[in-house]
């Protein structure tokens, strides 16, 4: 399975769900998950306006006039689960953005191709005088436009009809082994935004590129630097190691953040860390020794991350923060003859890098 991106631009739509955008104007994942009820009929389960969506009594079952249904509610739930099940795996990038409230959800998503967003400049000086009269310099800050694009990530699996009732007659749970590779890979697809060498641009862009969705590692702004020696080295030594994110740390404060900060490694330097920090001091590992660096608030193992690199990021909003339109999302797409039912797994959730005019983040991206 290969996750896809789509996009509408320029009145262009790339992608079957951005064609169905296109052509129907809108896209509710509810109404794409009919399902056959106890009386044989196919309905779809609406929420309420304005009611809890964590609360059962808040959704209404509706019949429907036209269209099919292949899954019992029952055999949602189990899919639905399995989707939940795989998203608690070990995934770094979004989770910890959700995690510390770095996120900002939009209203309509299916609705929202790009995100309108400004950066500000530095404006407005104070000014020391004995009386409060004389009027300090009325700078205007200037606000620059920039636009992030939002797209769809989505990975298409299928459950054969005759597989689906044989299960039934025998009582079977239904396989769920599409619906979890399908959302392993979305969700490998979306920790690639962050970790990996990935940009997608929407449009026409500048010398600034204010329109491509960057990594932290490729971001035009992050601050770069090179590694002492490669952290999984025999010869390295704990002192190496906390000198590497002593000079990253000093980096980010240089470019005027000030923490706290995450740091990244790859999986290869993992164990590394578990190492003792010195033999005459065989107290504390490696990773307890970074831990108490001031302003590091944590360590993430990431394995998506290429071997080599290592990074460290202030999580504030105004570095980094996680666009979101629609989480984890399971829903019935199409058949074929009958026989082949086709399921999309997908979610509207785009990293948004930031720095300011002057071009300073909180980003420092350290490899061998």
């Amino acid at each position: 399975m290969e996750p896809n991106i789509d996009f509408i631009a320029n009145e262009q739509a790339y992608g079957d769900i951005a064609l169905y955008l296109a052509t129907s104007g809108k896209l509710d994942p509810q109404v794409k998950r009919p399902f056959i009820d106890s009386k044989g009929r196919y309905c779809i389960s609406i929420l309420k306006k304005g009611a809890d969506p964590t609360k059962s009594a808040s959704y209404e079952t509706i019949p429907l006039t036209n269209g099919t249904a292949t899954l019992r509610r029952d055999e949602w739930k189990q899919l639905d689960d399995a989707i939940m099940m795989v998203a608690r795996q070990r995934l770094g990038g979004a989770q910890d953005l959700i995690d510390k409230g770095l996120t900002y959800n939009l209203g309509n998503a299916m609705g929202t191709t790009v995100l309108e967003w400004h950066d500000v400049s530095d404006s407005m000086n104070a000014e020391l005088t004995m009386d409060g009269i004389s009027r300090s310099k009325g700078d205007r800050p200037v606000f620059q436009y920039n636009y992030l694009p939002i797209p769809i990530i989505h990975v298409d699996y299928e459950i054969n009809a005759r597989v689906l009732e044989a299960s039934r007659k025998l009582g079977n749970p239904l396989d769920t082994t599409g619906a979890e590779a399908a959302t392993r890979r979305v969700l490998e697809k979306l920790e690639d935004m962050f970790f990996t060498d990935t940009s997608y641009q929407f449009g026409e862009t500048d010398s600034r590129s204010r329109n491509t969705i960057y990594s932290y590692i490729n971001h035009p702004d992050r601050n770069t630097g090179s590694l002492g020696a490669a952290w999984d080295s025999s010869s390295t030594t704990g002192a190496n190691i906390i000198n590497d994110v002593k000079n990253m740390k000093q980096a980010s404060i240089d470019d005027r953040h000030y923490g706290p900060w995450m740091l990244y490694i790859p999986t290869e330097y993992e164990t590394k860390l578990d190492e003792d920090y010195s033999s005459a001091k065989g107290s504390n590992t490696i990773r307890e020794r970074i831990l108490q660096i001031a302003g590091i608030s944590g360590i993430k193992i990431v394995d998506r991350f290429t071997a080599g690199n290592v990074l460290l990021v202030q999580m504030t909003s105004d570095v980094v923060r996680l666009v979101r339109g629609m989480g984890l999302t399971n829903v019935q797409w199409s058949e074929e003859g009958n026989m082949v039912n086709k399921y999309k797994v997908m979610t509207i959730q785009v990293p948004q890098i930031r720095s300011d005019q002057n071009s300073r983040t909180g980003i420092v991206h350290y490899s061998e």
